[in-house]
């Protein structure tokens, strides 16, 4: 019972988490509110966002600082997130930090879309070209409209910085250029190279920025900063563009599935089993994967129970764990996009065996329980002692399993039974059972 208190109590906090405001530094009366941005572009990053500015707009903070660190994404989430910037209230500073970040691909147009872009030294921005959702090469006819679209894109958002940044901004769409900080810095794609935050906001005092068609000054020298935290929610579904994540939800959540159909009746490995599988769901809808991989993880599960079915000497099961290893590869590390991670082949190949060990075991107790004769019912008393109550003359009763039974001799030739000894149950008949002495 306490567990199942303790495992409602975590969904509680998963379904309604607590968010975290964090002030540090600076002195003044002004604020500025900073987010977190990294890892690929997701319809978590973008709430998250969105929760940002309005938590800016109800501060009456100086700005939004986006810090930034992404190797890009969907490009209907980018849209998404420029039209939340460009339609802010509020001036939002897009941060490429910290040192080593970068501001890839969607996460170069992102950074246009600020109304100020500073970018952190030994940084890089660009790589713009559109791939498909899989990170596969499109179509010409495709490319050729998307990379159009995305050309007058980043042209109406660098129009302000000078025909040189314009320049540089469509060479990253139509030719995957990256830039460096200072490059990107030379051509006036960016205004500032800051090493931290404090030199942002250095750099931000006094500055006239336009927002929504109105110009604001800004003052954050000295501002304090306050740190608006994901969710734990949040968190939790950000950590699922992992590939190895994923797969272990994945591999889990099934496993867990599976332990529940072949022992009904309980309920948290079926819960958990359900948890981690939409959770992997999930992380499969964000992560770039040939869904062609799918089928020989199915194919290994079939191989499995019938390994267990119709036994084989393990041939079928070690190629169930050829085509789980296989499948999983195919799934995760046939499509890659710079920033996201391969899945590990070692996880991959130690978890197939131990997924294959652990499914045959559970299986064949399942079957094993299924083919096994009945443990209730009459026919469980045979070769039970039981207690004589009536004396047996030939018939009489007697006491077993703590039920009083009419009872008969089968030796009736031995003579009677005294009330209080004890005979052995040989035959149940109906209502009646058939007993001998000891």
């Amino acid at each position: 019972m306490k567990i199942r208190w303790l495992i409602l109590i975590l969904l509680f906090s998963l379904l309604f988490p607590v968010s975290g405001v964090q002030s540090q530094g600076g002195t003044g009366t002004n604020s500025v509110v900073l987010i977190n941005m990294e890892g690929p572009l997701t319809p978590v990053l973008v709430q998250y966002l969105e929760r940002g500015i309005q938590r800016t707009e109800t501060l009456g903070a100086e700005a939004l600082i986006v810090q930034l660190n992404t190797p890009g994404g969907s490009t209907d989430l980018m849209t998404q997130m420029v039209t939340l910037i460009r339609g802010s209230s509020v001036p939002v500073i897009v941060y490429v930090a910290p040192n080593g970040a970068m501001a890839g691909s969607a996460g170069t147009i992102i950074t246009l879309a600020g109304h100020a872009a500073v970018m952190a030294p030994e940084t890089i921005i660009g790589a713009a070209s559109p791939v498909g959702s899989e990170g596969e090469d499109i179509g010409e006819t495709m490319e050729a409209k998307l990379k159009e679209a995305f050309r007058a894109q980043v042209r109406s958002l660098a129009a302000g910085r000078g025909a040189e940044a314009v320049a540089l901004a469509e060479d990253t769409i139509e030719n995957a250029r990256a830039v460096s900080a200072v490059e990107a810095l030379d051509a006036g794609l960016v205004d500032f190279i800051a090493r931290d935050l404090a030199e942002v906001l250095n750099w931000l005092e006094g500055r006239t920025l336009v927002v929504s068609g109105e110009p604001i000054t800004l003052h954050t020298a000295g501002a304090r900063v306050e740190t608006l935290e994901q969710t734990l929610i949040e968190k939790v579904l950000q950590l699922l563009t992992n590939p190895n994540l994923v797969f272990l939800l994945l591999s889990i959540g099934v496993q867990a599935i599976l332990i529940e159909i072949s022992s009904p009746g309980g309920w948290v490995a079926g819960f958990i089993g359900i948890i981690c599988v939409a959770l992997a769901i999930y992380g499969l809808g964000i992560l770039p994967v040939n869904w062609f991989g799918l089928i020989f993880l199915i194919l290994a599960f079939v191989l499995f129970i019938i390994d267990i079915k119709a036994p084989t000497h393990g041939a079928l099961t070690a190629a169930g764990i050829g085509s789980f290893i296989a499948g999983a590869l195919i799934l995760f590390n046939s499509v890659q996009i710079p920033g996201i991670p391969r899945i590990s082949v070692p996880l991959v190949v130690g978890t197939g065996i131990v997924l294959a060990v652990s499914f045959s075991v559970i299986v064949s107790f399942a079957i094993r329980a299924l083919r096994a004769p009945a443990q209730m019912g009459k026919q469980t008393l045979v070769g039970k002692l039981a207690i004589v109550r009536t004396a047996l003359n030939p018939r009489g009763q007697v006491r077993v399993g703590g039920e009083l039974w009419s009872a008969e001799l089968v030796d009736e030739e031995s003579g009677p039974v005294k009330e209080g000894e004890a005979v052995i149950v040989v035959e149940a008949d109906g209502l009646q059972l058939r007993v001998r002495k000891r």
